[in-house]
């Protein structure tokens, strides 16, 4: 993915927010990032990661797989967690 230095370190600010599990603070990084870049793959997978393992919010989840696989039809990764994430929601 091309993505900026600014990009990288908010990815990376995303992610260590998660890790400290301030969740609302890792979710605001990356809906602000969505917003400047509808399309980007890392955060929309992010997103899906937020919403399914951390927030229990699986319809939201797939939804962001779902977009993921919309630009990648191919990412594995995604598919599997879209898979995954679906089975609470009684959907493949």
């Amino acid at each position: 993915y091309d993505l900026s230095d600014t990009q990288l370190e908010d990815l990376e600010e995303a992610e260590t927010l998660m890790e400290k599990m301030d969740l609302s603070g890792a979710e605001r990084v990356l809906l602000s990032m969505l917003e400047a870049n509808p399309q980007c793959v890392p955060v929309l997978s992010n997103l899906g990661y937020l919403y399914g393992k951390h927030l229990s919010e699986f319809e939201n989840a797939v939804e962001y797989y779902d977009r993921v696989l919309e630009i990648e039809p191919d990412n594995a990764w995604a598919r599997d967690a879209r898979r995954r994430y679906s089975r609470y929601l009684n959907r493949d």
